[in-house]
């Protein structure tokens, strides 16, 4: 029983480490258009989530904008080559295991409502944190059969101009989460975890500078949101069954943005955006169990020791006539995963983000957008206590359509 308790507690370490890992940026066309460098320079009604401070910089400041749309995400099988080390302890083979393919169709929407010369106030729904993976594999199934984490935020924005340069902004974000957790190894032991948050509060600051009549900077700081989920664990370790609640906080990071904007022409627009995600403040995991048997094997501290990651990314937007926008976007991003806690239930590398997308106009006040990204992560040799081998075929590909409206 010492030997199940000693690796299970390394098992349900992965739940959180899931939750806080996997960032999604890209929250409306011009976004996922241009690799999220679409920033300093944000047009539309998706300035409400992506720079608050820029809502009072739009035309039409008498008028309502709105953008509704949808991404699908596409998660191809991940492979990996090499020993996944038995929880049990015996001696595994070499193996050659995929992941499952993944599918998901996320909404979200934007608005923006005027409210007087200076000042405009922003609404956003947008799922900023998520997915799933999953193994069939016996060897990784025993820590990762399944984990998937679900996040929806809801902001409030608002924008004051301060001069003809300066404008500030500040929000409140909502946010509520849930996830479910399975991992196996029969006879030894099964568990499944499903649970969910309340709504819990984080905050955003913003303020967007004109340098120039072409140039223009913004930055904004989202704070860290440190979500309770709770619920039940079901299962067994060896002959105990287990069925009992169950809470964990999933840290999901602030992060910084520093943008630049530049006008090329009248035509082309040229974004620079610097990003730092604050991973760093994930150094360990604490469950808790009401079991007393689940909570001393399960329940103790692990230490994680995640680094900050950076990216950085460089957008093109070019109005080819009145009725069509090009978008073009690429875009390098840092895992803040060390190699020491790499497991299966987040495969992760550093890598490149490509993307390409339209914008079309068929009247002055209608919009409808169409963006496709390309994730290439590189191939990740890791040797820790989970594993030795290698993870390759780390892609992932994500489509956006939207229709945008000013009245």
């Amino acid at each position: 029983m010492k030997k199940i308790s000693l690796t299970l507690t390394g098992l349900f370490v992965f739940a959180a480490a899931y939750g806080a890992a996997y960032k999604i940026p890209e929250q409306s066309t011009r976004s996922m258009g241009t690799s999220a460098a679409y920033f300093a320079g944000a047009d539309s009604a998706d300035t409400a989530y992506y720079n608050p401070a820029g809502m009072v910089w739009i035309e039409d400041k008498d008028k309502t904008l709105m953008e509704l749309g949808a991404k699908y995400i596409f998660l191809p099988r991940i492979n990996f080559y090499g020993v996944a080390r038995d929880p049990l302890g015996s001696t595994p083979p070499v193996t050659n295991a995929k992941t499952l393919k993944e599918e998901f169709v996320i909404p979200y929407f934007h608005f923006i409502l005027p409210a007087g010369d200076r000042t405009r106030f922003g609404f956003s729904f947008v799922t900023p944190f998520g997915l799933s993976k999953r193994w069939s594999a016996d060897y990784q199934r025993a820590t990762a059969e399944e984990f998937t984490l679900k996040t929806f935020e809801f902001d409030t924005t608002v924008a004051y101009q301060v001069d003809d340069r300066l404008s500030l902004g500040a929000g409140i974000r909502a946010l509520y989460s849930s996830g479910e957790i399975k991992y196996r190894r029969e006879p030894n032991y099964r568990i499944n975890m499903n649970g969910e948050s309340g709504i819990y509060f984080g905050y955003l600051l913003s303020a967007a500078l004109k340098l120039s009549d072409n140039l223009r900077a913004a930055t904004i700081y989202r704070s860290e949101i440190k979500p309770e989920i709770n619920g039940m664990a079901y299962g067994h370790l060896g002959l105990y069954p287990i069925s009992t609640e169950g809470s964990v906080k999933v840290v999901l990071p602030a992060e910084w943005r520093l943008g630049l904007s530049y006008d090329y022409s009248e035509n082309t627009t040229v974004d620079l955006t610097y990003e730092i995600t604050f991973w760093g403040e994930y150094k360990k995991l604490d469950i808790n169990f009401e079991d007393p048997v689940a909570e001393n094997n399960l329940g103790r501290p692990k230490p994680k020791n995640w680094h900050d990651s950076k990216t950085v990314r460089l957008g093109l937007k070019h109005k080819f006539n009145q009725e069509f926008t090009g978008l073009l976007g690429i875009a390098y991003d840092e895992t803040p995963i060390p190699q020491s806690t790499q497991g299966f239930e987040l495969p992760d590398s550093n890598g490149w983000i490509f993307s390409v997308g339209g914008l079309w106009n068929p009247k002055p006040n209608l919009e409808l957008g169409l963006a496709y990204l390309y994730v290439q992560k590189f191939d990740r040799k890791v040797n820790n206590s989970y594993m030795n081998g290698e993870f390759s075929d780390l892609t992932a590909h994500l489509l956006n359509v939207s229709l945008g409206y000013r009245f």
